[in-house]
């Protein structure tokens, strides 16, 4: 497999700071970078972007991650080993990755459980977690960059 193109953000250096900048301060609040990792793991198998999956992987190898808990993260409903809040969180991002999905795109039902877990500043690093997971998942995905690549 080949890219089609090199990665927009490198094309248009004028991008990568602020992308950087907006990944830096979404991992500013104080959450496990483990979630923060599974968030983008999940958000990134939604979005079928191989080379954030990839990333994904790697990271939560990384950081000492359990193969059960790397490998189901795409089954986080009914695998045990996701803390309630984590669940929270995997079902917060996954609702504000698949907007068009329901004529509520997250319902009060999804934000209460999050909010139960989380302080409104923690909410917004999951939201913006999760809206630059979908950011890279964008740009990579219709280039077809490859995984393990870059």
């Amino acid at each position: 497999m080949e890219a089609r193109m090199k990665n927009p953000a490198t094309l248009v250096p004028a991008a990568v700071q602020p992308i950087q900048e907006l990944m830096r301060a979404a991992q500013s609040q104080g959450l496990p970078q483990e979630l923060m990792e599974m968030i983008h793991l999940r958000v990134s198998q939604i979005n079928g972007c191989s080379f954030c999956v990839d990333a994904g992987l790697k990271n939560l190898r990384k950081l000492g991650e359990s193969d059960e808990r790397i490998g189901l993260v795409t089954a986080w409903r009914e695998a045990p080993y996701y803390t309630d809040a984590e669940r929270a969180a995997l079902e917060l991002a996954e609702a504000a990755t698949r907007l068009a999905d329901r004529v509520d795109a997250v319902p009060d039902e999804v934000w209460d459980n999050a909010a139960g877990h989380f302080d409104e500043r923690q909410l917004a690093s999951i939201l913006l977690m999760t809206a630059v997971t979908n950011l890279f998942n964008r740009l990579n995905a219709p280039i077809r960059q490859v995984a393990g690549s870059w």
